[in-house]
């Protein structure tokens, strides 16, 4: 079992939306990049509320793809100082954005991505004709 559960998996990305907002003003980025910054921030905060998980509010977004969009995004800031050609240009955003991917990944490792698909498993329901299982519609 990943010891990061979908509901401090919510509040760690909640900060995630806070840390890129307040970026900026704790590292001293100017133009772009705290542009950058600000932007992920609020991509973040919407991706978080659409995201099917205890602290979602839409509920839109499937939790273990949102692990997806993560995987995804670690390594993409990983890789951004050297594919947008900031690497040399400006050490602090180039050491936030790879801190920031590493962080993505391991938290994406440490995630119980499917706890909650564990839990409707093993929380079945008995119906007139046996169990239904509430990831499979009921074909009759």
């Amino acid at each position: 079992m990943k010891p990061i559960s979908p509901l401090v998996h919510g509040v760690l990305d909640y900060s995630t939306c806070a840390f890129f907002a307040l970026a900026p003003s704790l590292f001293n980025l100017n133009g772009a990049y705290a542009t950058i910054c600000y932007v992920l921030a609020g991509g973040y905060l919407v991706v978080s509320l659409l995201t099917n998980m205890p602290l979602g509010a839409a509920r839109v977004i499937p939790f273990p793809v949102h692990g997806k969009l993560e995987l995804v995004s670690g390594l993409v800031f990983i890789a951004s100082p050297w594919l947008f050609g900031f690497a040399n240009e400006n050490e602090t955003a180039r050491n936030l954005f790879v801190g920031a991917g590493l962080v993505f990944l391991v938290v994406y490792f440490l995630t119980d991505w499917y706890a909650q698909t564990q839990g409707a498993n093993s929380s079945h329901t008995i119906s007139g004709a046996g169990t239904t299982d509430s990831r499979k519609p009921d074909i009759a």
